[in-house]
């Protein structure tokens, strides 16, 4: 996967025919490896197919795959098949999602996140595969926060993607994943250096997250209290979470997870507006950390 790779939600806001000039003009740049979401976007095994066709060699990673939008069957297979087709290119990242989007959106059921995980990875180490087999070994990572799922993803997975976190989480998740293990930490950055907009734009990113249960739950273990998750985040919230300012001070951030133990930091830079594409700060951002 290398050690950095480009966290985007912009592919998906683009038309096919767009997302896949830009998916090479990533790989151009010298990222590593593309992390493409799912919830209510792409749906992550179609997109992978489409961005691992239209470039060479980046790794396309999940960030994450559901585990209630497809059975432990079909999603292994999935992944069986991409990684006969693209060997060692494809990476699969695997969640329990939040209740709003299994329950509402999708009319399931939402349990317990540690033993609903643990039973699906079960099922698709069970599961037959009848096609022509991979060469190459596949790879899965936990979106994992605390430190029963981080022990988890130790046990059955080849490492966590932990989403919102500071280098500070990276360094305290090292040791319970372990040597030869992959920790992945997600990283924010704004190349904006007025403290008002920074914030601003961070907020209007992080306002979906605030209210969930279990970024709510993972923040309050990070130091936060719950009135810093509140009326669109505190300062302090805003500011451990989203890396901005120079290109100096975002790259030193996430360099930071580096030295905090991370083998790869997915960099998600964050466009002023929402349908924005922040192609050349993506192009920035890339020249300074490849230097």
């Amino acid at each position: 996967m290398g050690p950095f790779g480009l966290w985007t939600f912009s592919l998906d806001r683009q038309p096919w025919s767009r997302s896949k000039e830009l998916a090479a003009e990533i790989e151009a740049m010298g990222w590593s490896a593309i992390w493409i979401p799912e919830a209510t976007n792409r749906n992550v095994f179609v997109n992978a197919t489409l961005l691992l066709t239209a470039t060479r060699r980046l790794a396309v990673v999940t960030g994450i795959a559901p585990i209630h939008n497809r059975d432990a069957m079909a999603t292994v297979n999935g992944q069986r098949t991409l990684d006969e087709a693209f060997p060692d290119r494809f990476v699969l990242g695997l969640g329990v999602s939040h209740a709003w989007l299994v329950e509402d959106l999708r009319g399931g059921t939402y349990s317990k996140p540690l033993p609903t995980m643990r039973a699906y990875l079960d099922r698709m180490d069970a599961a037959p595969f009848s096609a022509h087999p991979p060469t190459a070994r596949d790879r899965r990572l936990l979106a994992a926060l605390g430190p029963r799922m981080l022990a988890l993803a130790a046990e059955k997975a080849d490492g966590a993607h932990p989403y919102l976190v500071t280098p500070e989480h990276t360094a305290g998740a090292r040791p319970i994943l372990g040597t030869g293990k992959i920790l992945a930490p997600d990283q924010k950055v704004l190349l904006e250096t007025d403290p008002t907009e920074a914030r601003r734009i961070a907020r209007m990113h992080l306002s979906g997250y605030l209210s969930q249960p279990n970024y709510r739950n993972s923040f309050i273990r990070q130091g936060f209290a719950a009135y810093d998750l509140d009326g669109g985040g505190s300062d302090r919230l805003v500011d451990a979470i989203v890396a901005w300012g120079s290109i100096d001070t975002v790259v030193a951030r996430v360099r930071a997870h580096r030295d905090a133990g991370a083998d790869h930091v997915a960099v998600q830079v964050l466009p002023r507006d929402m349908g924005d594409l922040p192609l050349e700060q993506w192009r920035a951002v890339a020249s300074a950390l490849m230097d």
